[in-house]
């Protein structure tokens, strides 16, 4: 499931639905993706609630903050750049190495909604839709 499908409104037979505005450009564009991320990873890195989380991820956030933006950026129907420059990988084969507790994707999850809460306030709608599709895949990961 994309963020697309999650916030698509239904069509009957007989309506012909204008182009959807993609959820990249519902949430803000390139600065909330940012804002997004990283607000996810400074709760991750302050927040004690996340301290099993953060415990999974090399000592400098960097990368991952680079990465993530990129991810969803083209995910959100953004610039593809991300995906362009790591053909046929997701979020799922990039983990598929770690052993991912249902604690540290509930961990993952909660961090991201409060992020996307606290920075994609002109859609409320598309962000609590990306919220749960991206809890979704965090919870997906778990083994």
């Amino acid at each position: 499931m994309t963020l697309s499908d999650a916030a698509a409104p239904a069509e009957t037979a007989t309506q012909t639905a204008p182009k959807p505005i993609p959820p990249f450009v519902r949430l803000g564009g390139a600065p909330v993706i940012s804002a997004i991320v990283d607000q996810f990873y400074d709760l991750m890195e302050n927040d004690p609630a996340y301290a099993e989380l953060r415990a999974m991820h090399a000592p400098d956030l960097a990368p991952m903050r680079t990465s993530l933006k990129g991810f969803l950026t083209g995910w959100a129907g953004g610039p593809r750049d991300w995906f362009d420059a790591n053909p046929g990988r997701c979020m799922m084969s990039m983990h598929s190495g770690f052993t991912i507790s249902d604690q540290t994707a509930g961990q993952w999850a909660q961090a991201m909604r409060r992020a996307i809460e606290s920075v994609a306030t002109a859609d409320q709608q598309m962000a609590k839709a990306m919220a749960g599709v991206l809890e979704e895949l965090a919870m997906g990961m778990a083994r």
